[in-house]
């Protein structure tokens, strides 16, 4: 099918970001994460890219996302982290996923699945450091780990992991990551004495961000994200040898030449100043330009840098190309490495107030990956 835009993935760059990270990572396993169609880069092919890399171990949120990878041939080591009611945990199970659990409710039901498909659960115990999102909180943490003791030793889970997450390693000095590690330890000390832990359990805390600044966070594995994709997980500290991977492009559709005082797309918030040419840009918001990108983000066309000109619409926006040429067809733009004067992920987020996670994962289906460096298997 014919398409007039594509997201340009440099496997090449995922590879590089990957070793550059494990080189970081003091010797610590690491676990890509690939959630979220990794980060919308394209889930087995950037999964296979990042294994290429370095990494041993893949993280998802959803048993789902771990499936697919697994029917997309990867036969890796995979942990499925947010698990909620209804998940097919039966399937995680016959696939050799391992899953969290966060809560003696869920350890049962994992247990449970583990019963009925006859093979052990391997399971990551997740403690609440502070980020109080998942884990059990330190109240609870004694009782999930008697509880996975318990089914350890009816043989319906093995603990092949204990974790936590930060809330805020991407501020460095933020009094809450000594605060979570010191609850780390306190929960590792819980389960060591419990005996829950030891030389085959697996401590994890670290993400892109503690990657980078704090080693005293990287214990046996750790969780890269954002930063195998060439986005700096503390944009203010640099990009840490870091390489973008995406590359967001679209065909100028029609190109007209307009007069003054013209009102561009809805609502007519831009109003042109003088004679110019106006330029379609065939994406939208329904592929994950965000409306907010309205006379705030820019792109690259023409050789120049053009700001998006009027309110960005459901399929296209427009752009303001004054007196320089643009032919329909014409390559625009979006973001990229910045290698050829184009926006970078991190401009855009910086001028729409977000973060670069949000940016690349919002790129919807509608625009095809295209793969650039592939390696062969």
């Amino acid at each position: 099918m014919h398409t007039p835009a594509q997201a340009r993935v440099d496997l090449a760059a995922i590879r590089h970001n990957v070793a550059l990270l494990k080189e970081r990572a003091s010797g610590a396993e690491l676990m890509g994460a690939v959630k979220a169609d990794a980060y919308g880069h394209g889930l087995v092919p950037a999964a296979e890219a990042v294994l290429e890399g370095g990494a041993s171990r893949l993280g998802t949120a959803f048993v789902s996302e771990a499936l697919a990878l697994r029917e997309g041939g990867v036969t890796a080591p995979i942990l499925a982290w947010l698990i909620t009611p209804g998940e097919p945990l039966d399937e995680a199970l016959r696939h050799d996923i391992e899953v969290s659990a966060s809560d003696v409710r869920l350890l049962d039901g994992i247990a449970e699945a583990a019963r009925r498909t006859g093979r052990t659960a391997k399971v990551h115990l997740e403690a609440d450091t502070g980020m109080s999102r998942g884990g059990a909180p330190p109240a609870a943490w004694p009782e999930l780990v008697a509880r996975a003791l318990e089914l350890r030793a009816e043989e319906a889970v093995e603990i092949v992991g204990l974790w936590s997450h930060f809330a805020c390693a991407d501020i460095p000095g933020h009094p809450s990551i000594a605060q979570q590690l010191e609850a780390f330890e306190t929960a590792l000390k819980t389960a060591e004495q419990a005996g829950a832990a030891g030389s085959q359990v697996i401590r994890h805390i670290a993400n892109s961000a503690a990657i980078v600044t704090l080693p005293a966070a990287h214990y046996d594995l750790v969780r890269p994200g954002i930063a195998m994709y060439g986005l700096s997980p503390i944009p203010e500290l640099g990009d840490f040898g870091l390489r973008q991977a995406m590359t967001l492009v679209a065909q100028a559709g029609l190109v007209k030449r307009v007069p003054e005082g013209l009102g561009v797309s809805y609502a007519h918030l831009y109003v042109t100043e003088r004679e110019t040419t106006l330029g379609l840009v065939p994406l939208g918001y329904a592929d994950g330009i965000l409306r907010h990108a309205t006379g705030r983000a820019e792109v690259l066309a023409g050789g120049r840098r053009r700001l998006i000109a009027g309110r960005v619409c459901m399929d296209q926006f427009m752009i303001d190309m004054g007196d320089d040429q643009l032919s329909a067809g014409e390559e625009v733009v979006l973001f990229g490495p910045g290698d050829g004067g184009e926006p970078t992920a991190q401009e855009w987020a910086d001028n729409l107030g977000t973060i670069t996670h949000e940016i690349v994962t919002r790129i919807g289906a509608r625009v095809p990956r295209v793969y650039e460096h592939r390696s062969s298997k």
